[in-house]
């Protein structure tokens, strides 16, 4: 009898889960929702291969941490089965509260809560589906168990969240520069004083690795039109927002209704049910039914930002070094307003200004570090001999200034 499910997957070919509780979590209408929400969210404006899933995602650092911990325990580093199967079950579910469009919902539908809180949300609602069996996976995605390299396996700056992405992201747009050693990487970790380390053989792949990182995120994550796509998305959502709060009848589904005409916070996601529950119903196709029927809305600007989204009409974008000063949004607005025939007010909704900072590494935070065979510890901005400490560590800050085309 077979005791495992093979799935094909098109960066690591064959994925094997096995039958029983992380079997019935992959197959978990929780999970399933991950299937119709897009990893890149609208990175496929710029890359059109980005079309992967987040249940993709999923399946895919599910495999790294199973190749993770085979290959610790391999070097003599315990872990029981009932850790081994808390760890897999813990990286499968880690990005479960997601929504549609990345983090978009965070700063349009939703305030106060992280994805993450939401995640633990949904996780501790199948613990009680599953009579309890999840409640080890929980400890070790808190961070609240007495292991803590297990937690580091799952969020730290060498994860397998993090070698799956930048693999999978780099495979589906065709960035060949974020293709990172994933299989070397994992290979070379080890554990010294519960803390998850490279062994000294795999410097090179982990310069590889930090540099692969530093350009995804520009040249994919932060891409700037990108960036200004996904700003159509987000002043649409909060003009959306606004017409609801003012009584306007807005065609949506019910989960997406639910968060247009309702306050949802972090306290309402504890108190009322039905905040999770129309959550669970949200995805990718909920936006996109909305936005097809707001395209023709009596709003004007609702029905221009419709559009845009539609037709790929994008923000144009200026990138700078320092933010724009205030008298030339001021005029921009002035002349948004004007081109359009709108209130001044509601120009606003027509441009967005931003500031984008991506920390590649903090040295005083979360760092890697190198093992070498004498036992001693370095970490790898001083093992290096071609990263610069400083350059890596700088944080990097872009002032993103949007706008609706004029012409």
């Amino acid at each position: 009898m077979n005791s495992q499910k093979t799935i094909i997957d098109p960066v690591f070919g064959f994925i094997k889960v096995p039958k029983g509780l992380l079997c019935d979590i992959m197959k978990h209408p929780l999970m399933h929702r991950l299937t119709r929400i897009k990893q890149l969210g609208l990175a496929s404006v710029v890359y059109p291969g980005a079309q992967h899933t987040r249940f993709q995602h999923s399946l895919g650092a599910f495999h790294l941490m199973s190749e993770a911990i085979l290959s610790l325990q391999q070097k003599g580093i315990f872990i029981f089965d009932s850790e081994a199967e808390a760890l897999q079950a813990a990286i499968l579910m880690h990005d479960i509260g997601h929504g549609p469009f990345s983090h978009v919902l965070e700063s349009t539908l939703i305030r106060n809560i992280s994805h993450e809180d939401i995640s633990l949300l949904m996780m501790e609602q199948m613990d009680k589906e599953f009579h309890g069996q999840l409640a080890l996976s929980i400890k070790i995605f808190k961070n609240e168990y007495p292991k803590k390299f297990l937690h580091q396996l799952i969020s730290s700056q060498l994860d397998m969240d993090r070698l799956d992405y930048l693999r999978r992201d780099s495979f589906f747009t065709g960035v060949t520069e974020g293709n990172i050693g994933s299989a070397r990487i994992i290979r070379m970790l080890n554990v010294v004083d519960d803390n998850v380390v490279v062994e000294n053989k795999g410097i090179y792949s982990i310069e590889n690795y930090l540099t692969s990182r530093r350009l995804m995120y520009w040249q994919v994550y932060l891409h700037k039109t990108t960036v200004a796509y996904e700003k159509v998305l987000v002043n649409l959502l909060k003009r959306a927002k606004q017409l609801a709060r003012q009584g306007v009848k807005l065609f949506a589904s019910p989960s997406l209704a639910y968060f247009l005409y309702n306050d949802v916070d972090s306290v309402m996601f504890v108190n009322d049910e039905q905040a999770l529950r129309h959550y669970s119903n949200l995805d990718d196709s909920d936006i996109w039914s909305a936005v097809k029927v707001w395209a023709d809305s009596d709003d004007k600007v609702l029905s221009i930002l419709s559009r845009d989204l539609l037709d790929r009409n994008i923000f144009k974008v200026d990138v700078r070094t320092s933010p724009p000063e205030k008298e030339e949004t001021d005029q921009l607005r002035y002349d948004l307003s004007h081109r359009f025939g709108i209130s001044d007010d509601d120009a606003g909704y027509l441009m967005s200004n931003n500031v984008i900072q991506s920390d590649m590494y903090d040295v005083d935070d979360d760092h890697i570090a190198i093992l070498y065979k004498d036992g001693t510890l370095k970490d790898i901005t001083e093992a290096s001999e071609i990263l610069n400490v400083e350059l890596l560590s700088k944080k990097i800050r872009k002032y993103y200034l949007c706008y609706q085309r004029m012409s």
